[in-house]
């Protein structure tokens, strides 16, 4: 799409966003991915407002210019009372009033409202405002909290793809969750109140899915009639050119060390397969594995240039994720480094990656099949071969910030012409 193309969809007045978040400031993928559209969709000429329970409020919006309307709440895990985090989490309802009072003064033929997150702060609570105001509503899809109870299909519990029906009764039986059945339950009580008396995923015409894998998991969820639209999240990169030494690094994982990332996977098949594992990132499972494996490298978590760096200069970023995750945004940031990728098969990340062009896929969980992978990649020629293959399949379309925002316009406008034709 070129700029002269989204010139009617922001002409004056311009075309409100309100864009609805737990968190104001970069917390993860979701507040990443909202916040870069706000300021994004800014500078494109529209007007974005980002609607965030939690703060603090990320700075770059207002040196942007973007309206925010921040609650000044914690998110639940943030909570000092776990009975007051639970009744946030279950109805919010400082959320439910402000988002009314907020889509109150918008004008009706030329509001979008786009939610990219609501389970960690805002909870069920925005649909009800959503759905009162008859506003064109779509969601991006960067987690499953509106199908799945955990948020993932997986089974915590197991350290598995969960197969069952969500609540189903075979569903509510299984403890699954990361920490307890009973948070599980109250979970499960807060999606059948969201789906069966709110209609939550009714309250959205159109729904973004990030990622073709993804688009495939949820598919069964959908409500009959929504439109479902591809859109890849958007990534800040700079274009370094080809590695001239790619094969000159370490093996690295970038990310939270926890069981859902598969740290301990990597960590295990780095072992068997005589390789060094590095890890960036921190986690629950940190102590455990620098007791088990003192002999990889732990970084911690290191400031977003310092995380390129490194990304740049490793062998091959593994990803070895044995849940379906969105679009791991790592994945993409390593492409665009030149930085083959080794990637779980049933991970979203691998349609990033195309086995033996960009990197390697290697089977979920199967601690053998990454140290194979591990070991193939010793092979300083594929390592070569694959790093050019990253990078070249990145920059022949890169997904920036302009190119995300001139795909949001297009599907907002398709919402807005479809809005006006019912009227």
């Amino acid at each position: 799409m070129t700029s002269f193309e989204i010139r009617p969809l922001i002409a004056i007045p311009p075309l409100n966003i309100v864009l609805i978040v737990d968190h104001a400031s970069v917390s993860g993928g979701q507040a990443k991915v909202a916040i870069e559209s706000a300021i994004g969709l800014k500078s494109a000429g529209a007007n974005p407002i980002l609607f965030a329970s939690a703060g603090p409020v990320d700075g770059r919006l207002a040196d942007a210019g973007v309206e925010v309307v921040c609650l000044g709440q914690t998110d639940l895990l943030g909570n000092r009372s776990r009975a007051a985090g639970l009744a946030q989490g279950t109805w919010n309802g400082l959320a439910a009033r402000r988002l009314k009072d907020l889509l109150a003064r918008m004008d009706p033929g030329r509001t979008i409202v786009h939610v990219h997150g609501w389970a960690k702060a805002l909870s069920p609570s925005v649909t009800q405002p959503i759905r009162a105001s008859g506003l064109p509503a779509v969601y991006t899809i960067h987690e499953y909290f509106l199908f799945c109870p955990t948020g993932g299909f997986y089974n915590y519990q197991t350290k598995q793809i969960c197969a069952l029906k969500p609540l189903s009764a075979a569903c509510m039986a299984t403890h699954c969750d990361s920490r307890t059945y009973p948070r599980k339950i109250w979970r499960s009580a807060r999606l059948s109140f969201a789906r069966a008396y709110l209609q939550m995923p009714e309250a959205f015409s159109d729904y973004i899915s990030i990622s073709a894998h993804q688009a495939a998991i949820i598919a069964p969820y959908l409500p009959h009639g929504a439109r479902m639209h591809r859109l890849s999240n958007p990534i800040d990169a700079e274009d370094l050119g080809a590695k001239p030494a790619p094969a000159s690094g370490d093996f690295v994982f970038v990310g939270r060390l926890s069981p859902e990332k598969g740290a301990h996977l990597f960590a295990e098949a780095a072992l068997r397969a005589g390789a060094t594992a590095t890890f960036i990132g921190d986690g629950p499972l940190a102590e455990e594995l620098k007791a088990a494996y003192p002999q990889a490298r732990f970084k911690g978590w290191l400031a977003p240039e310092a995380v390129r760096r490194e990304m740049r200069a490793a062998r091959a970023l593994v990803f070895p994720s044995p849940s379906y995750e969105g679009q791991p945004l790592t994945v993409l940031e390593a492409k665009a480094m030149g930085t083959p990728v080794i990637v779980s098969n049933v991970c979203a990340g691998r349609d990033e990656i195309e086995h033996g062009v960009s990197g390697l896929w290697f089977e979920s969980a199967d601690v053998e099949s990454l140290a194979g992978a591990l070991n193939q990649m010793k092979d300083d020629r594929l390592v070569a071969t694959l790093s050019l293959g990253a990078y070249a399949s990145y920059w022949r379309a890169p997904p920036t910030r302009m190119a995300h925002v001139e795909g949001l316009l297009s599907i907002y406008g398709e919402m807005i012409g479809r809005a006006k034709a019912a009227a």
